[in-house]
């Protein structure tokens, strides 16, 4: 049976963030680590910037199987589970501190291993997945679009002490660039039909989130040049916050039923003041509620480095889990059941929540 383009897609972005995931292990990790007294000096910044980028691609690649499996329920929580085990093993692994080409070559087999395990078993109990069912499937792809959505301005945001690690800008640039691919291909494997407008808003937000990922991660070092990893740039954070806002309001866009062939601009716009309320108040929380829980520190000790964040461990935030648990809050506003072709038997009453557009008719896709 000939696979399904999204399912190839899908499988595709995972064993990259796989290559990605282990490059991040052998080769930036190394980069942060505390060598010496000058580690006492970091109180007050974030040195452990490797390890975001690791697991906010170990999310992007579980976000990337649910892609392959077009939301499917069963494939989901494999890949969740997948997810949670690959966190493990990072932090195992960061406590051997592997360095080097063999040792890079090895995790990614191991990555591609695991992931293909997960894919093969998948298959012979559930069969390869196939077209988008019903709206169970589109809820659960526009709310994997949302996680990634916010990861990628997570990244795009994310600093380290002294502001002047080279490898930090383009490293957090390649992550943004997969975070950004599987926003939209989940958005669009959402929608009831890919039609030419669909893809050509994609295709045009995909081209303004790389330019604003690009003024993120670039700092103006010299008049006549642009350059990665020299300096700060204060505009950092309204730069990711725009692109956040920019991500989440196109997920809805393409994924939702367009009415008569055209989107629902009155949802559409509520929409987008919901996430533009509610994305820094959601995100404020979860970085409370991680920072408080001190999940940084722990993370940080059972790898076996030293806490340089503060001498409780607050200051250690993993900001990819606040990414992740924003996007997840966000996805319950975006992924409304009945904008996702959700409608109720007759008799019967709908999901709570606010009420969707009419149902779709869909021409342009």
């Amino acid at each position: 049976m000939r696979a399904h383009p999204r399912y190839a897609t899908g499988l595709a972005l995972a064993g990259l963030a796989a290559v990605w995931w282990a490059v991040g292990v052998t080769e930036l990790q190394p980069l942060t680590e505390p060598l010496g007294p000058w580690s006492e000096r970091l109180l007050g910044g974030h040195p452990y910037w490797a390890r975001e980028l690791r697991f906010s691609t170990i999310f992007l690649a579980a976000l990337a199987l649910v892609l392959a499996a077009g939301g499917d329920h069963r494939w989901s929580r494999a890949a969740v589970l997948l997810g949670g085990v690959w966190v493990a093993a990072d932090i195992v692994v960061d406590r051997v501190d592997p360095q080097g080409v063999p040792a890079t070559v090895l995790l990614v087999g191991a990555a591609w291993a695991g992931t293909a395990l997960v894919v093969l078993l998948g298959g012979r109990r559930w069969g390869r997945p196939g077209a988008v069912g019903g709206w169970r499937e589109r809820r659960t792809l526009t709310g994997a679009a949302c996680v990634a959505a916010v990861l990628l301005a997570t990244v795009a945001w994310l600093t380290a002490p002294t502001g002047r690690e080279q490898a930090l800008d383009p490293a957090a640039y390649g992550t943004g660039v997969l975070a950004l691919a599987v926003t939209l291909g989940c958005a669009l494997a959402a929608a009831p039909a890919a039609g030419r407008a669909r893809t050509g808003i994609a295709a045009g937000a995909g081209v303004v989130a790389l330019v604003l990922l690009w003024l993120a991660r670039t700092r103006v070092y010299d008049p006549g040049e642009v350059q990665f990893g020299q300096g700060e740039a204060p505009d950092r954070p309204l730069i990711a916050l725009v692109l956040a806002f920019l991500a989440l309001a196109v997920v809805p866009l393409l994924a939702w039923d367009w009415p008569g062939g055209r989107p629902h601009w009155r949802w559409h716009l509520l929409a987008a003041g919901g996430v533009l309320l509610g994305l820094p108040a959601v995100a404020g929380l979860a970085g409370a509620a991680v920072s408080g829980l001190r999940l940084g520190a722990l993370a940080t000790a059972l790898a076996g480095n030293v806490v340089v964040s503060g001498p409780d461990g607050t200051g250690d935030v993993l900001f990819s889990v606040v990414g992740l648990l924003t996007g997840l809050v966000l996805a319950l506003l975006l992924a409304w059941p009945n904008a996702l072709g959700y409608r109720p038997p007759a008799g019967a009453a709908a999901p709570a929540g606010p009420t969707g557009p009419p149902p779709s008719t869909d021409a342009l896709g």
